[in-house]
């Protein structure tokens, strides 16, 4: 099981897509779960792996998904007394497994990296390319005279600015145009499709007005083009190309930290969309995420949800027994 989760762990990520890596790093017995155990779950809240007894699973996905929402690693466990293992740096849960026993998992997200695309083929469009590189950056360079071999660092060349490729879902996506004389509209327009998080256009306060005015005359907002850096980075007194590169990028990384960016925050939502609220076990008080929940039962009119086969069979041998006064679920 373990290659085949680092398989689908391995595919997720080549994918883009955001995951949470969840490892059993201690038990106590008689838990089911085993040190080394591990399980992965997606965005969506799908859960793919063994980490002990069916009732640890709503509470790993719930702080899975709340991992992949502020993208920080968190140390859960679960104990049936809480309190024996509550210490600083553990979010600690009741453990309602009818085993009893108690176990500590570790959960790692795993987000995309952040989107560099880069528009041109001139010193500077290299020296992003580069740069964003080996800052962790998934580059992508877009211009009709690209080639693999101009940036050997890019992780995708396209030659067709006009289709350009959409922005990935959940991921935040910087462009920077640094075409310089070549193409730059159409690369502007190119850009502004990709509804980008920062747009920064490498050119004069002079040749950006001139740009705007035609992409004006093309059809293009006065909104879109307001929301344009330009000159992009910032003031460093940059000079070479490379000192430019560094100046933008340097403005990127300021904007993401200090969370500017509304496509950042849009896409950590799409990440971790809210949940519906978790509903109680009746039978043995567990938290069960209602949206991922496999054994339900009807009765009187109202959903009931449970952590395990066992609970719900138990609740349909005697319904009244278990529904509490004034039937709330």
């Amino acid at each position: 099981m373990r290659t085949e989760l680092l398989q689908r762990a391995a595919d997720l990520a080549g994918r883009h897509q955001p995951f949470v890596l969840a490892v059993v790093v201690w038990r106590r017995p008689p838990s089911s779960a085993q040190a080394g155990d591990m399980a992965l779950v997606t965005a969506d809240g799908a859960f793919e792996g063994w980490l002990g007894g069916a009732c640890t699973q709503p509470t790993v996905v719930r702080e899975a998904r709340a991992a992949l929402a502020d993208g920080k690693p968190r140390l859960v466990a679960l104990a049936p007394d809480p309190e024996s293992l509550r210490r600083p740096g553990v979010d600690v849960f009741p453990m309602t497994c009818h085993s009893g026993g108690s176990v500590e998992i570790y959960l790692e997200p795993v987000l995309p990296a952040p989107r560099l695309a880069v528009f041109g083929v001139s010193p500077t469009a290299r020296a992003l390319a580069k740069l964003g590189h080996s800052m962790g950056y998934s580059v992508v360079v877009i211009d009709p005279a690209a080639d693999a071999a101009l940036f050997p660092e890019a992780d995708e060349v396209h030659a067709d600015v006009a289709g350009a490729p959409p922005k990935t879902a959940g991921r935040d996506t910087w462009a920077v145009v640094a075409t310089m004389g070549e193409g730059d509209e159409e690369a502007v327009e190119a850009a502004l499709r990709l509804e980008p998080a920062y747009l920064g256009v490498v050119a004069s306060a002079r040749r950006f007005a001139e740009m705007r005015r035609t992409l004006t005359a093309r059809g293009v907002t006065p909104a879109a083009l307001d929301g344009v850096r330009s000159p992009a980075g910032l003031d460093l007194g940059a000079r070479t190309a490379e000192e430019i590169a560094l100046s933008v990028l340097a403005e990127i990384v300021q904007r993401r930290r200090r969370g500017e960016s509304s496509a950042e925050a849009g896409s950590r939502a799409a990440v971790a969309a809210p949940a519906p609220a978790p509903a109680i076990d009746p039978i043995c008080g567990m938290t069960v995420e209602v949206a991922s929940a496999r054994h339900r039962a009807e009765h009187g009119g109202r959903e009931y949800y449970f952590c395990c086969a066992g609970c719900r069979q138990q609740f349909l041998a005697a319904p009244e027994r278990w529904i509490p006064a004034g039937g709330a679920a």
